[in-house]
Parts: structure tokens; C-alpha cells; sequence
């Protein structure tokens, strides 16, 4: 309840800012992915995730993660990917080999850097966030999208 309304609430001021010509002037495709970011922000939420972090990055590896969660034990690191039409390809093939070696080696970081050990269990997720203009919002949550290592067949 009180993230529905919050997140209600950031979209109303959101919306005051450009008609009063004060949002960020960012280019339409970064906008996007930040809206798409927040989208996947509360849709975590509402599903019960812990979110400790948004665009994540540790400064000397290029990159960053779009957002980490727990759930429950699980540490959860997320790749959103925002469109605004549903297109041919999905958004979530996006997420190429070279954007996973990415998280891999953030996520890497990320764990080093918490207290205590044993390291928690690890989890890379990928959401595809559709803001279709006159629909509602659409998610489609790959939990477990990928692993540690890539699987290679010769």
C-alpha cells in the first residue's frame, strides 16, 4: 500500500517538472531507462524484495547494476531493460554476453565489499519493463537469466 502510493506520488511530481519545463534534460533514451528503473523499483517491492541499491557502480570498473535486492537470503543483481512499443525482439535480448561479463565482475565487487562471511547465495536477474503509452505497464521477470560463467557448445 504505502509503495503504491509513493510510487504514485513520484510519477505526479515527476509530471509537475515537465510541464513547468524543470525535469532533467536527458536524451529521450536514458529518460526511458531511468523510468524503467523506477517501474522495476516498485515492482520489486510489491513482490517483497529488499532493494539496497539503484545504478550501482564501483568506480574503477566501468558499468554499473541497475539494481540489487535480496530476497529473503537470495542477493539479487537486476538488469532492466526499458521499451517504450513491443518491437520484434524483446527487450531482454539486450543483455548480450559482453553486458553479463559486466554484472559478473560488479557483482564480483559488490560481494566483496559486504560484512561478514560466508558470501550470500547470488542471483542475476534480467527485467523487461514495456511503458507502452496508453497501457498499462508490463513486466516479464527472468529470475536466475543467467549464471557465473557462460556455457559455451562447440
Amino acid at each position: 500500500m504505502r509503495s503504491a502510493w509513493l510510487e504514485r506520488t513520484l510519477a505526479r511530481l515527476d509530471s509537475v517538472a515537465r510541464r513547468r519545463g524543470r525535469a532533467a534534460s536527458l536524451p529521450a533514451h536514458l529518460a526511458t531507462g531511468i523510468s524503467g528503473e523506477e517501474a522495476a523499483l516498485f515492482y520489486l517491492r510489491r513482490k517483497g524484495y529488499t532493494v539496497v541499491a539503484r545504478r550501482w557502480s564501483s568506480g574503477d570498473v566501468p558499468g554499473d547494476v541497475d539494481l540489487i535486492a535480496w530476497q529473503g537470503p537470495m542477493l539479487c543483481f537486476v538488469e532492466v531493460k526499458t521499451r517504450t512499443a513491443r518491437d520484434t525482439s524483446p527487450a531482454e535480448i539486450a543483455v548480450d554476453s559482453h553486458k553479463r561479463n559486466i554484472l559478473r565482475r560488479l557483482a564480483r565487487r559488490y560481494v566483496r565489499q559486504l560484512p561478514g562471511q560466508p558470501a550470500p547465495q547470488i542471483r542475476f536477474d534480467v527485467i523487461s519493463v514495456y511503458l507502452v503509452p496508453g497501457q498499462e505497464k508490463e513486466f516479464v521477470h527472468f529470475e536466475s537469466a543467467f549464471g557465473w560463467s557462460e556455457y559455451r557448445r562447440d
